[in-house]
């Protein structure tokens, strides 16, 4: 159960933004807005010393529909600076705790997503927080770690006149050489190729629907997107004309392999948006085995500032375990229709991730009953030997480190020079999750050390 530290954070949060509401437009009038606000806020009092704090202590459910407390939702966790200022002065004060505790040595803290990442950077909060806490991106970016193979099929195919359908993250994504003179389905689009650009995979569907041609979608994507593949499959309504090449990976399973590449990290932010469908359960091996400290985290820049002081606590206290912070979405067993939809309809496999190799049981393949679905055996992917994974990347591309968290973007002498988010060289620039394209856009934490040394100024 989380302690004082959430507690106090959330009171803070909501009877600050409440205060300040009051004074702009008064308390609510009618009746229907009183218990409105009062179930979403709890009901505010006064405490002895002057405060208004709010009788809840946990995050706020959002009724259905209602546009207007969403509003007031996304204030709480993205504009509320006095609870921002009470999570950072409990984030300093903790972290000096544990530093005494450990001689010193910085406190390490992974992140397994990549829109935290974006949070992270966009929101400047490594900026914020103490410099003894470090902030780690880890393997969350589904696009990043695409095999190259995949985008070499994809290319070829949609060159021979085969339908692609790609998410706009993966369009402009590289491969390592040219495929038919393209080295992008973006490029392969430019040179006669045909490429749809779409948002899912029902809007695949119906244009499969509507054309006699075959179509292969590439199925990038994390556990977040799978019920949109194993739904539709599991009820026989996909078009007979349209494929899936499977690129879908497991964040467990990579999250563990990350956590042994790099060695010491006290701490993980697990995601919000995977463990909806997972559960909370789903990280429970990081603590219980590998005795990691674990936070699964909203996306606003509170949320996150309540995960970072939540897992110092822990570790302040010598604890080791599973908390949700992300409560008004997660819960322990998560999904349970749709992960047991997708046992149905895949199966696990060992896999490759891009710039990193085989990683055992973390993805997913078509069962043999669904695989007159499945573009591999339809177009004759087959699965390359683990050896070959070592040429995955472009050359000096150096995204499989960046991708586990042993550099920082700063450290490849491609970024910002050869690639860029106008034109990506290597996977980690292209999508809007990956580390690389989000340091290029807002500024990492070592972009500002790197400028200070080409001009010879200490920071």
């Amino acid at each position: 159960m989380l302690d004082r530290t959430y507690g106090e954070a959330r009171s803070t949060m909501y009877a600050s933004s409440n205060k300040e509401k009051f004074h702009r437009s008064g308390p609510p009038r009618s009746k229907q807005r009183i218990r409105r606000y009062n179930g979403l806020c709890g009901k505010l009092r006064e405490a002895p010393d002057g405060r208004l704090i709010s009788s809840k202590d946990v995050a706020p459910t959002m009724p259905r529909g209602s546009r207007d407390l969403y509003d007031e939702v996304e204030a709480y966790y993205r504009h509320n600076s006095a609870a921002a200022r009470q999570i950072l002065s409990t984030i300093a004060r903790l972290s000096d705790e544990v530093r005494k505790g450990n001689a010193g040595r910085p406190v390490r803290i992974m992140n397994f997503c990549g829109t935290h990442e974006w949070t992270t950077t966009h929101y400047g909060i490594r900026s914020l927080i103490p410099k003894g806490v470090e902030l780690i991106s880890g393997p969350g970016c589904p696009v990043c770690v695409t095999p190259a193979s995949y985008v070499d099929l994809c290319i070829k195919l949609s060159l021979e006149g085969v339908r692609v359908y790609t998410y706009g993250d993966a369009f402009k994504l590289p491969t390592t050489r040219r495929v038919k003179g393209a080295r992008s389905l973006e490029e392969a689009k430019s040179l006669g190729g045909d490429v749809a650009v779409v948002y899912s995979f029902l809007d695949a569907m119906k244009d499969a629907k509507s054309s006699s041609k075959k179509g292969v979608f590439l199925g990038i994507g994390f556990e977040t997107t799978m019920p949109s593949y194993s739904e539709p499959i599991d009820r026989k309504v996909v078009p007979k004309n349209l494929f899936l090449l499977s690129a879908l990976r497991l964040t467990p399973p990579a999250a563990t392999f990350a956590l042994e590449k790099v060695g010491k990290v006290d701490g993980v932010i697990a995601p919000g948006h995977v463990s909806v469908i997972t559960g909370a359960s789903a990280w429970a091996a990081i603590a219980d085995e590998l005795h990691i400290p674990t936070v699964i985290s909203g996306f606003e820049p509170i949320d996150v500032l309540i995960s970072i002081a939540g897992l110092l606590r822990q570790m302040a206290n010598g604890e080791h375990k599973v908390e949700i912070e992300y409560k008004r979405a997660v819960s322990w067993k998560g999904n349970e229709r749709a992960m047991s939809t997708m046992h149905r309809v895949f199966e696990t496999v060992d896999s490759a991730w891009r710039g990193i190799g085989i990683i055992p049981r973390s993805g997913l393949e078509l069962r043999e009953e669904h695989s007159a679905q499945d573009a591999k055996k339809e177009f004759g992917l087959a699965e390359e030997e683990a050896d070959s994974w070592r040429d995955d990347l472009p050359k000096r591309c150096r995204c499989g480190e960046v991708t586990l968290g042993l550099i920082k973007p700063t450290e490849c002498s491609l970024f910002l020079r050869a690639c860029n988010p106008e034109r990506p060289y290597g996977p980690c620039m292209v999508s809007s999750e990956g580390t690389c394209a989000v340091w290029a856009r807002y500024g990492g934490g070592g972009l500002a050390d790197r400028v200070a040394a080409e001009v010879g100024v200490n920071l």
